[in-house]
């Protein structure tokens, strides 16, 4: 890396530049050194999280799952605050070029506001409407742990087997939290039982077919080249780890919930918890990476809602729908045209679906970007046993190495509260030219340290994927006025976000009224609504980030239109927004304004 950075900065032909080619010359080596110090940081952290290990694609601590107690979180603290008194004694930002003082930069604020972040810890509900650890193991090992022999297989159950301590320590803190007054909602309970309960149906755990976990496991041990007695043993014995230490494990934490439960007073933002209002300010700064205060987020989502149900207007009158808009939602809420069967042949038609749309963004995106990922990208569905409790649609990134692709997931639990219209928009957030082309492209950048390629900041990733919804309309989506109709429902749903986030979480919002504005001012589905209230609840501030960051790109954007005029290229355009990793908004801002300083001289 070092004579690459060398060799880039000598000019080809003018002389003149010679002493600055010399001053730059060390300053490369720098970012050079400064790059491999932050790797071996990074390196040193995930060393922490068998899972994060896993998730790379790597196999090492490939037979254990996180620590999840406190000592572990105060272990990586420690660490980070290490690293970051050793890269100041080791490095000036004045000799540094401009990439290495990016990465200082980074590095240091992201240690610092995990440090103020830090006396917080406690406040997040391990148990939620958004996941719990009895969805997280199996999906984790489902979808992240390969098996390729039989040393990778027996990991596989030795993961099973240590399901048990984690549910125990998970177990633990929860006890610990509700000591402190922190007890999650009550709209939490029956859905995580849920979930857990079809995690444990089939066998062996009961009579039928296979569970989800052993039909996973069995699947994996089949295609191993090994003999059938090797197989028996590892079939019986994740038979036996599942039925007595990951169920002891489950039995745990249905015995905590039970005892939990009844503190739970009802529905209530951070409002209610110690500290509430601390808390809530520290998950806004983090979540959007501004200091927007609450009354100022609401009022920004109060106002974006308004203009963009004035652009679903104009979409109702193009159809000719003569009714008030809130009946328009209605219509689209239940019209049979704008659903699918809800059937498993309905369910695989919204798939092929969305795959259609994302080889359709696909074969446009050259147009638009001069770099498109190299990794894979695969449209699935969530789980039948953790659809209860999956958002609408996600993304999970794909591993570095190519071993695993992109997947963007969509729940399909019921068909009947899943619009058409909605698709392409969805499929343009979390796939192309959304999440996939930012997270995996990041992972796929050369130079940059691994902390910048493989994290991320919410306003920023989210924003990018909401920015990217509106884009696909550039691409060539949303020809039919109702699919546009779709994607701005999609839109004012981010707009809600603001309002109902926090109006929970500060105003004191109940449950009840914030469904009732939500299904004022969009089209979203009761099914969707009632999901979504229910993460807000659970994740406060993370639904603030996505239109926070998509109004700061789309306004970074108006300016170097503005600025450039015919010398703007949306290409070069979205090559500054992506090529530098996940960045805070107000440092993409700077990348911007450099950009557009460069084009203009």
């Amino acid at each position: 890396m070092r004579a690459l950075l060398l060799a880039l900065a000598v000019p080809a032909t003018v002389a003149a530049q010679a002493p600055a080619t010399r001053a730059a010359a060390p300053a490369a080596a720098e970012d050079a050194r400064l790059t491999a110090f932050l790797d071996r940081a990074f390196d040193a952290r995930v060393a922490l999280s068998p899972e994060a290990q896993t998730s790379l694609g790597l196999k090492t601590n490939y037979d254990k799952l996180d620590d999840e107690t406190d000592a572990a979180a105060i272990r990586a603290r420690d660490l980070s605050e290490r690293q970051l008194r050793e890269m100041r004694a080791s490095f000036s930002p004045a000799k540094l070029g401009a990439s290495g003082r990016l990465s200082y930069r980074l590095f240091e604020q992201q240690v610092e506001r995990a440090r103020d972040s830090f006396r917080f810890r406690k406040w997040r509900y391990p148990v939620s409407t958004n996941g719990s650890p009895m969805g997280d193991v199996p999906a984790f090992l489902i979808n992240n742990h390969r098996i390729d022999s039989v040393a990778d297989a027996d990991a596989y159950v030795a993961r099973i087997h240590d399901s048990e301590r984690v549910m125990r320590e998970t177990a633990a803190l929860m006890r610990e939290q509700a000591r402190m007054g922190i007890v999650p909602p009550k709209m939490v309970y029956a859905p995580v039982r849920g979930d857990a309960r079809k995690v444990l149906t089939g066998a062996p755990f009961t009579a039928g077919a296979d569970s989800a976990l052993m039909a996973d496991f069995r699947k994996k041990v089949t295609t191993l080249k090994t003999s059938d007695a090797d197989r028996q043993r590892l079939l019986a014995a994740a038979a036996a780890a599942m039925t007595g230490p990951m169920k002891r494990g489950y039995d745990l934490m249905f015995a905590t919930l039970d005892a939990i439960e009844p503190q739970s007073t009802g529905n209530f933002g951070v409002w209610k918890l110690p500290q509430g209002a601390d808390y809530y300010a520290v998950r806004l700064r983090d979540s959007t990476t501004t200091d927007l205060t609450a009354d100022q987020i609401h009022d920004l989502g109060l106002r974006q809602v308004a203009a963009i149900r004035q652009e679903m207007e104009a979409v109702k009158t193009r159809v000719g729908f003569n009714g008030t808009l809130e009946q328009f939602f209605d219509v689209v809420r239940i019209d049979p045209r704008f659903k699918y069967p809800n059937t498993e042949a309905g369910r695989e038609a919204y798939l092929n679906d969305a795959r259609a749309f994302v080889g359709q963004m696909m074969t446009a995106a050259p147009r638009f970007f001069l770099r498109l990922p190299k990794a894979k990208l695969e449209v699935r569905a969530v789980e039948k046993w953790r659809e209860a409790t999956a958002s609408t649609a996600f993304y999970n990134r794909p591993a570095p190495d190519g071993s695993r692709p992109g997947i963007f997931y969509v729940n399909l639990v019921d068909m009947n509260q899943t619009q058409k219209i909605q698709l392409d928009a969805i499929a343009a957030h979390e796939a192309a030219p959304g999440h996939h082309f930012q997270i995996a492209r990041a992972m796929e950048l050369e130079g940059l340290p691994r902390f910048r390629t493989l994290g991320g900041y919410g306003a920023y990733v989210e924003g990018w994927g909401l920015y990217s919804e509106r884009l696909a309309k550039e691409m060539g989506a949303y020809t039919d006025p109702y699919a546009e109709f779709g994607m701005l429902s999609n839109q004012v749903w981010r707009a809600i976000r603001l309002v109902l986030d926090t109006g929970i979480h500060s105003k004191k919002w109940t449950r009840e009224q914030a469904v009732g504005y939500f299904r004022a001012n969009s089209s979203v589905s009761d099914t969707d609504i009632s999901r979504e209230v229910d993460r807000y609840f659970n994740w406060p501030g993370q639904a603030t980030s996505y239109m926070v960051g998509q109004l700061k790109i789309a306004e970074l954007r108006r300016k170097a239109e503005g600025a450039l005029g015919p010398k703007f290229d949306i290409r070069d355009f979205h090559e500054v927004v992506l090529g530098q990793g996940a960045l805070p908004l107000d440092v993409l801002e700077e990348q911007v304004d450099a950009y557009i300083a460069t084009k203009k001289a």
